[in-house]
């Protein structure tokens, strides 16, 4: 019996990845959003005279091409899914039996089966399959972009890393460029972050009104993930929420914790929802039955005021150093337990740049300029040597004049008032 090519026979399943038509996509051209992209990752390659480079994060290679499948396992199994691209072309090497998900994009020339090149999948033959897949690249960008062309590349396991190296390529690291790249949003791409961040909103508040004593934490949680997920999210990065004594320090994740009586109950969302951008703002919450108590609203009143003095000094032209120097001060009392950072890039992930803390910029901080297309987001923590902590966070855009307010969930007003 001939061997029955499924993709050539199926003309339906050209384009058959494509997400164009979701609801979330209406008023959207995602086309002009991809090419956007695709253009800005040439642009900075260009820049830093990188003749070809290979992705292999799932983020970065749905950035380049708008092509997805299997995130967090394909950026977990690496090299099983990556993308070589050049200024003329663009090969997206898919997973095995997966081919069929990069038809049908502009941004992708050619559509080729990946070869997994990780001990899981090669065993004790890993160095040997390192090697052949290390030669396939480098043939593969000498017949692209010249014998001298310098590749970048990112989140390799070292072996294959090395088997090029020892072929004399000179390879540098991805990351700048395409951190640069995603760091200026388009028109379009900021009616795709828009689309999240309705979507999130939505499933906040579903989880906000399912609070109340008894309720565990995870089960509050995946009341969050449940609804993201129907509106065609992707996943949620992390399960940062958490109640009473929980919420500090931060960095505590969901548990099976029953939420108690007149409990603060402290959410970042972390979604990376409708069209892969990441929906990124954190609120804090009161578990009733009774009313807030002093210390609550002290917590509450620190972080809110916080946000919001770091968020009117931000504006284009302003430099990281400059922001760290202006930033609001955190009393002495809350500084150890503080925020890592005070602000932060974010578009289809958390990303460039980091705005640190005066007193962390001597360390941790480094320079540049806020420029109009970011999306910043502005965090607060505010928590003591002990007891409860608050976490708050807006998600803005960077306009030509200043800010733009992008998450719209209401802040609590028990926990605002001045009075009880």
């Amino acid at each position: 019996m001939a061997n029955f090519d499924w993709h050539a026979e199926r003309s339906d399943l050209h384009g058959i990845a494509l997400l164009d038509r979701a609801p979330e996509s209406e008023g959207i051209d995602l086309a002009a959003v991809r090419l956007y992209r695709l253009g800005r990752v040439r642009a900075e390659m260009e820049k830093r005279g990188i003749g070809a480079m290979i992705l292999s994060d799932s983020v970065n290679i749905r950035y380049a091409t708008g092509t997805r499948n299997m995130q967090v396992f394909t950026s977990r199994n690496t090299p099983s899914r990556y993308l070589v691209l050049t200024q003329n072309r663009s090969i997206l090497f898919e997973f095995t039996g997966a081919e069929h998900l990069g038809e049908g994009y502009e941004t992708v020339d050619e559509v080729r089966p990946a070869k997994t090149a990780s001990f899981v999948a090669a065993g004790p033959h890993i160095a040997q399959r390192e090697i052949d897949w290390a030669t396939e690249m480098d043939a593969l960008v000498t017949e692209l972009a010249g014998k001298d062309a310098v590749l970048a590349m990112e989140r390799m396991n070292a072996g294959v890393a090395i088997a090029i190296h020892m072929l004399g390529r000179r390879i540098v690291d991805a990351q700048e460029p395409v951190e640069m790249a995603r760091a200026i949003k388009s028109p379009e791409e900021i009616k795709c972050v828009y689309a999240s961040l309705r979507a999130t909103e939505v499933a906040v508040g579903k989880m906000r009104d399912a609070i109340c004593p008894g309720v565990t934490e995870n089960q509050l949680w995946s009341v969050l993930h449940k609804s993201v997920i129907e509106q065609n999210a992707d996943y949620c990065e992390t399960r940062l929420l958490n109640s009473g004594g929980r919420t500090n320090p931060w960095y505590q994740e969901s548990s099976n914790r029953e939420i108690g009586e007149n409990e603060l109950i402290a959410l970042d969302t972390d979604v990376v929802g409708c069209h892969g951008y990441y929906s990124d703002f954190s609120r804090t919450f009161h578990s009733g039955p009774g009313k807030p108590t002093d210390a609550q609203r002290e917590l509450y009143q620190t972080a809110y005021e916080q946000v919001h003095a770091n968020m009117a000094i931000l504006k284009p032209g302003l430099s990281f150093r400059d922001y760290a120097e202006a930033a609001w001060d955190i009393p002495e009392k809350f500084y150890k337990h503080r925020y890592y950072l005070s602000a932060h890039g974010c578009g289809m992930t958390g990303e460039y740049p980091y705005l640190y803390h005066r007193g962390d910029f001597p360390d941790a901080g480094y320079d540049g300029v806020i420029e109009p297309g970011m999306v910043i987001c502005v965090e607060s923590f505010i928590g003591g040597e002990t007891g409860e902590g608050v976490k708050v966070e807006e998600q803005v855009l960077v306009t030509e004049t200043g800010i733009e307010v992008m998450s719209r969930f209401p802040f609590e007003e028990s926990l605002l008032a001045r009075e009880v």
